[in-house]
């Protein structure tokens, strides 16, 4: 038996694109003969890459095929006509009304990417979440049997010092409260502004909120943000746009909190990079939030910005409260160990064997 996996585009760094090839390494590491298909990828990638087109002419019933479904495809027509058993995993897609107001041709996509996805039910032999809350929406547009396949993580990337020069730019005395993804309306950067503007003024003067994500195409959004900025006169509020992974790695060493008040999240890979990098984690309850962070860091249920500057001081100025929000983050880190993903997705291949 071989079991391929079908994707949009092969990136570089991308979470999806990872999460690929770490299922290839599970799988060749178990004696499974595996290939990538797709529609593009990244030059870095060539070698673990075959074009879709390529992929129907060697389609076996004796296979399985894994699709990575996160948003409409010009590859799903392949995935259809396949004769492997399918499995489809599920990457979650943002609500199309998050993107009205700011990039109508992505609210445009987000829309077909959801009307598309009921197109898999009836051709989908399993279909996978990388959270349970992807996994229930599933359940409800009607896919018969579905399961849960966390995104895997690959920790040990970090494990390295990062660059220097953002250490020399940013670490140094100040309180520093980061936030790492794109700077998209649903991750809500302009409340997290907001919030920053009170802690600054009430709580710690000597603090920075950083701002780690891309913004190019969101050019709008970021207005609205920087007029928040002005209005307020906060300072210190750093959005470093377009960064390198090594930048990455330097701002989760300098980070002192990090702080998700986005209302859409699939999964939430930062929030378990902060957890291992030994930064104290505040997350709100939406989406997949809550159950990414397994128990670990804190959740908030209302966004009382007044409460949450004053938390973020506690946390700040309490070492014993700090030391055990760390540990509990520590534990709940168990749950994406590379053995544990790779165990649930051979149960769910040799489960769907047995159909």
């Amino acid at each position: 038996m071989k079991v391929h996996q079908i994707v949009t585009s092969l990136t570089y760094g991308d979470a999806i694109s990872n999460e690929t090839l770490a299922i290839k390494k599970f799988l060749n590491e178990e004696g499974i003969e595996s290939e990538i298909y797709g529609y593009y990828h990244h030059p870095k990638l060539s070698k673990y890459f075959n074009h879709y087109s390529s992929f129907l002419s060697q389609s076996s019933k004796d296979d399985i095929l894994i699709f990575h479904f996160s948003i409409g495809s010009p590859v799903s027509k392949t995935y259809f006509q396949a004769k492997e058993k399918k499995i489809m995993i599920y990457h979650n897609i943002t609500p199309y009304k998050f993107f009205e107001n700011y990039h109508r041709i992505l609210a445009k996509e987000c829309y077909k990417g959801r009307l598309e996805l009921e197109k898999f039910v009836n051709k989908t032999d399993l279909g996978l979440g990388d959270s349970e809350y992807n996994r229930l929406e599933l359940e409800e547009l009607g896919f018969k049997k579905t399961g849960v396949l966390p995104i895997v993580m690959d920790f040990a990337k970090f494990d390295r010092d990062g660059s220097k020069i953002i250490k020399s730019l940013y670490g140094d005395d100040k309180f520093n409260i980061l936030f790492v993804g794109r700077v998209i309306p649903n991750k809500k950067i302009d409340e997290l502004v907001k919030l920053f503007a009170i802690y600054q003024k009430y709580y710690n003067p000597n603090s920075r909120l950083i701002i780690a994500g891309e913004y190019r195409g969101f050019e709008r959004y970021l207005s609205d943000i920087y007029q928040i900025i002005g209005k307020y006169q906060v300072k210190d509020v750093i959005l470093t746009g377009h960064i390198s992974f090594n930048d990455l790695v330097a701002f989760y060493k300098i980070a002192d909190l990090y702080i998700s008040l986005s209302e859409h999240e699939g999964f939430g890979v930062p929030l378990l990079e902060a957890f291992y990098n030994k930064i104290p984690v505040i997350g709100y309850d939406a989406g997949a939030v809550k159950e990414t962070m397994n128990g670990g860091g804190i959740i908030i249920k209302e966004k009382n910005f007044g409460k949450l500057g004053a938390l973020m001081e506690e946390i700040r100025t309490d070492n014993i409260l700090k030391d055990k929000i760390i540990m509990g983050q520590n534990k709940a880190l168990e749950k994406y160990s590379y053995e544990n993903i790779k165990k649930i997705l051979l149960n769910h291949i040799n489960n769907l064997k047995e159909i």
